[in-house]
């Protein structure tokens, strides 16, 4: 039996996306780490998902997405006495809001003992987040044991700091992040986060902060000024490119997929950048998530235009 080389661990969602002031909104699909999958697969990555959905016509639906986008769903478990979580955005002058409907989701219900522990052994990276952990104390606890199973089989483990304070208190959010950041080998903070959750301002010394927990690289989204790439030995800026944006719902999350999915196709984190700023930049020209994330020859376009 083959196992998908890039594993990724969290909630995923149904997503209803505001696109004008009528009260219309776009059906699609959300949740930071089901999107950073469809983002690794769309960029030719080996990849699968673990999680635990409702046995609803709303987990079907995602079943069917990750089918229709390559991504190994065959770990993932279906609750019958659990929904599938759901949110909405909308759209105002200070960016995007969230609102959520997902207390008591299956995948909040995922505990230690559901985890896929032969696909994770078997994986060059498993992927997490701080949404993975902040939705129940049990899903937490299985955030953790996964990385553990993960650091003894030789797995990274990459995580995305992604903080939601109407998931978590912020204390709460900084000790388990940190947690998890301690036993991370790629870390994949946001700027926005690092503030809240570090205190630090400044990339370079928000790099080193992870660096010094034991991160064997740090790529530090900036937003429209790309980010910055850092390992012990080296560290640059690495620009993004230059689009006309309408919803930067799934930016970090395309980052995320297609860094890691270039990382693993040839080990340079700066040219894995450089790939992932053009990915995460071209799915803001769309709405939703999931739907603008471009496919590999798309980005590949970009780049070469931009060259």
């Amino acid at each position: 039996m083959s196992h998908p080389k890039i594993i990724c661990m969290g909630e995923p969602m149904i997503e209803f996306n505001q696109v004008d002031d009528t009260g219309r909104y776009l059906f699609g699909y959300g949740g930071d780490t089901s999107n950073c999958a469809i983002a690794a697969a769309r960029a030719g990555a080996s990849v699968g998902f673990f999680t635990a959905l409702g046995a609803d016509e709303f987990g079907d639906s995602l079943m069917q997405l990750w089918a229709d986008n390559g991504v190994d769903a065959s770990q993932v478990l279906r609750n019958p006495d659990a929904h599938t979580g759901v949110y909405f955005v909308s759209h105002g002058e200070n960016g995007h809001v969230f609102s959520y409907l997902r207390k008591g989701s299956a995948a909040s219900r995922v505990a230690p003992r559901d985890l896929p522990r032969s696909a994770i052994e078997n994986a060059d990276i498993l992927h997490l987040s701080g949404i993975s952990m902040a939705i129940s104390a049990d899903a937490s606890d299985a955030v953790l044991e996964a990385i553990d199973i993960a650091r003894d089989a030789g797995t990274k483990v990459s995580f995305d700091t992604n903080l939601r304070l109407k998931l978590w208190p912020l204390e709460r959010a900084r000790a388990l992040t940190e947690a998890a950041m301690r036993k991370a080998d790629i870390a994949l903070p946001g700027l926005e986060d690092a503030e809240q959750l570090v205190g630090i301002s400044d990339p370079d010394a928000i790099a080193d902060h992870y660096l010094g927990l034991g991160a064997g690289i740090v790529a530090l989204t900036l937003g429209k000024d790309g980010c910055l790439v850092a390992t012990p030995d080296e560290r640059r800026r690495v620009p993004g490119i230059r689009v006309n944006a309408v919803d930067a719902t799934g930016a970090g999350d395309t980052f995320d997929g297609n860094f890691l999915a270039e990382l693993n196709r040839h080990g340079d984190p700066f040219e894995a950048a450089r790939y992932a700023n053009a990915a995460a930049a071209l799915s803001t020209q769309g709405f939703g998530a999931v739907a603008p994330m471009p496919m590999r020859e798309t980005v590949l376009k970009a780049l070469a235009e931009a060259a």
